[in-house]
């Protein structure tokens, strides 16, 4: 099944650009980035930026939390071939114009990948580009509930994820 991701969520506030792969179905059907309940991602964010609160419950205060905390979201796959949720499945990958976003907004210093997969296909299509060379390159871990050697839930991967409130 193709899928696509959605807009970027930034504006000239933001000071990092958080980069998934693709959406998850449950995102996709949804569409709403980090949408799973289980993902890690804005509980992540909150307890960076937010005092540690939970989480707002609208889809849109979570949005104007993340732009006035200097975050923005996007993908770095446009469009692909997945069955079901997992990185592992992607097929045929487009990518999103990550260049030209970031040529449009130069505030932007960071490049916050989630994943290994956000990383690779960065890297694949873009990884000697200027605007992509010219911003600090960061790969965090997953964001998604799946348990890897590292990182067992969200008390590791938020230890990990700190490194942003140096940026």
């Amino acid at each position: 099944m193709i899928v696509h991701s959605f807009p970027p969520i930034i504006d000239s506030g933001c000071r990092m650009l958080v980069l998934g792969s693709m959406p998850g179905a449950a995102s996709l059907q949804a569409h709403r980035y980090y949408w799973n309940p289980r993902n890690y991602m804005w509980r992540i964010l909150y307890a960076l930026f937010g005092d540690g609160r939970e989480p707002d419950e609208a889809y849109e205060e979570r949005l104007a939390f993340a732009l006035r905390s200097g975050v923005a979201l996007w993908d770095t796959i446009a469009s692909c071939e997945r069955k079901g949720s997992l990185d592992s499945e992607i097929r045929q990958a487009v990518p999103n114009d990550i260049p030209g976003l970031l040529a449009d907004y130069p505030n932007v210093r960071a490049i916050v990948c989630n994943g290994s997969k956000s990383l690779a296909e960065l890297t694949k299509h873009f990884g000697d580009h200027p605007e992509v060379r010219s911003r600090e390159l960061i790969r965090m871990p997953s964001t998604s509930p799946i348990p890897t050697r590292d990182y067992r839930g969200l008390e590791d991967r938020l230890e990990a994820w700190k490194r942003l409130l140096e940026l």
